[in-house]
């Protein structure tokens, strides 16, 4: 559980990053199209938001997921855009509101409206559909343990190895080192018994 945890804070985290320069561009295109194109909201969220898309394809697929397989990136980049067109109407929308349906037409009603309420609704769409659909980090990583070996049961059955086998005893119940003493004591014995004799003759 906690390795999981782990790589998913470490996805938050790049993940943010990338989104905080892809934030960086958005709202300097945005303000740009508005102010110095004098173009209308909706089409300079639109204009924003499109090259941010393409910032964050390149860090996310490059940085972020780069360990995650590259061979179905024709998909993936079909499915990456298709997220980000939901998300982009989702800020839009958002904006939308804010400046046609609610009267807040100011550029800092604006720039709340799209960039700061909009981007966290898109942000959070954008973050679960990415790692869910686009780069597929749960199953490839599923994929990964299950290919695995599996441990335990080599640890439980190899991890002890038999002592030194025990000689086995020579005939009569004693050891070959014990053999070796009984015979010099035998020995003994019959040198012992030969100088009784000499003294008894």
């Amino acid at each position: 559980m906690r390795p999981r945890l782990e790589r998913l804070v470490g996805e938050l985290v790049k993940f943010g990053a990338v989104g905080a320069l892809g934030f960086l561009v958005n709202v300097a295109i945005f303000n740009l199209c508005i102010h110095s194109f004098q173009l209308a909201p909706i089409r300079s969220g639109v204009i924003s938001q499109v090259v941010a898309i393409g910032t964050n394809y390149l860090g996310n697929r490059y940085w972020t997921y780069r360990h995650i397989d590259k061979n179905r990136i024709h998909r993936e980049t079909m499915l990456f855009f298709f997220f980000s067109g939901i998300g982009l109407v989702l800020e839009n929308g958002i904006l939308a509101l804010s400046h046609y349906g609610l009267g807040y037409t100011s550029p800092l009603a604006d720039n709340v409206a799209k960039n700061v309420i909009g981007l966290c609704l898109g942000t959070l769409f954008r973050f679960w559909a990415y790692r869910t659909w686009v780069f597929r980090v749960g199953q490839q990583q599923d994929e990964r343990t299950e290919r695995e070996p599996r441990r335990d049961d080599a640890d439980d059955t190899g991890g002890h190895d038999a002592g030194p086998a025990t000689p086995a005893p020579a005939p009569g119940g004693v050891s070959g080192s014990g053999a070796g003493r009984v015979e010099v004591g035998g020995l003994a014995a019959e040198e012992q018994r030969e100088d009784r004799r000499q003294l008894l003759k």
